[in-house]
């Protein structure tokens, strides 16, 4: 069969492949070397990049280049674009070729932000940004990411992080959480779209208060291969493209209000649940 497949023009060839996927691509490129040039090609990369690539690519705070628009879709997945003036981190997940964010600290909406007492901003090598915010000290913590519908793949399950690193000296974050997602029509809090998604997080396990990870009732933290730390806020069906549609992120501690300090804040990454 694979004989017979290869003796179809390359466009045609080329034109069936970019039906598939990039790995399944990538899988009939090692199968036959007659696949090889019809799965490098434009026809078949271009078709796994977003519709709207070049104008992400316009908003890139630096130049991007590339021979091939394979060689782009795997710089795109292996290397984030900082957008919009550093506000927004992008790249594309590898088996899929679906959009993933991350909003920064500054485009988040965070409780006494501007209160110098209470949080801090800051700057670490690790960071994809060039600023993080630190907690000094509060008791109601809240952190709000807002990210529009039509930004992220169409028809797709999204999940959404909050990534962050703590201090040593940190203290106070291990109590329940509420990490809720919902869908807002037009900026307007009383118009939601869908039910609200809320949840049980841990930042810190409360392993402080005997509790062992396998019977606390809620997630936990987990570190992540880049050093950092990440606590899932939820998931969330992404459907068709709405321009009116915005996705609320938002984890919440307002009822333990015992005094939080050294949460290290990178920003809330949306990526497809893969």
């Amino acid at each position: 069969i694979t004989k017979r497949f290869t003796l179809l023009p390359e466009g045609c060839i080329a034109n069936i492949l970019s039906f598939t996927s990039p790995k399944d691509a990538c899988r009939f490129e090692a199968v036959s070397f007659g696949f090889k040039s019809a799965a490098d090609s434009d026809t078949v990369w271009e078709r796994f990049l977003p519709p709207d690539y070049q104008n992400i690519l316009v908003r890139s705070s630096s130049p991007v280049t590339y021979s091939s628009k394979k060689e782009l879709f795997f710089r795109l997945c292996d290397s984030p674009l900082l957008l919009d003036e550093g506000k927004l981190s992008f790249w594309l997940s590898k088996p899929s070729g679906k959009k993933c964010y991350m909003l920064c600290a500054r485009e988040l909406q965070i409780a006494w932000i501007d209160t110098p007492i209470n949080w801090n901003w800051t700057s670490l090598p690790e960071s994809r940004f060039s600023e993080v915010a630190e907690l000094m000290s509060v008791c109601w913590l809240e952190i709000l990411g807002i990210i529009r519908s039509k930004m992220l793949s169409p028809m797709t399950n999204y999940e959404a992080y909050l990534v962050f690193k703590l201090r040593e000296t940190h203290y106070g974050l291990d109590c329940s959480s509420k990490a809720t997602i919902k869908f807002v029509k037009d900026g307007n809090l009383t118009e939601i779209v869908e039910g609200v998604a809320t949840s049980n997080v841990y930042i810190v396990p409360p392993l402080s208060r005997s509790v062992s990870r396998q019977n606390i009732d809620g997630r936990v933290s987990q570190t992540r291969s880049d050093s950092w730390m990440e606590i899932e806020l939820g998931t969330f069906f992404n459907g068709e493209i709405d321009n009116d549609i915005d996705i609320h992120m938002q984890l919440l501690e307002g009822v333990d209000l015992g005094w939080k300090k050294g949460l290290i804040l990178q920003g809330i990454e949306v990526r497809p649940k893969e």
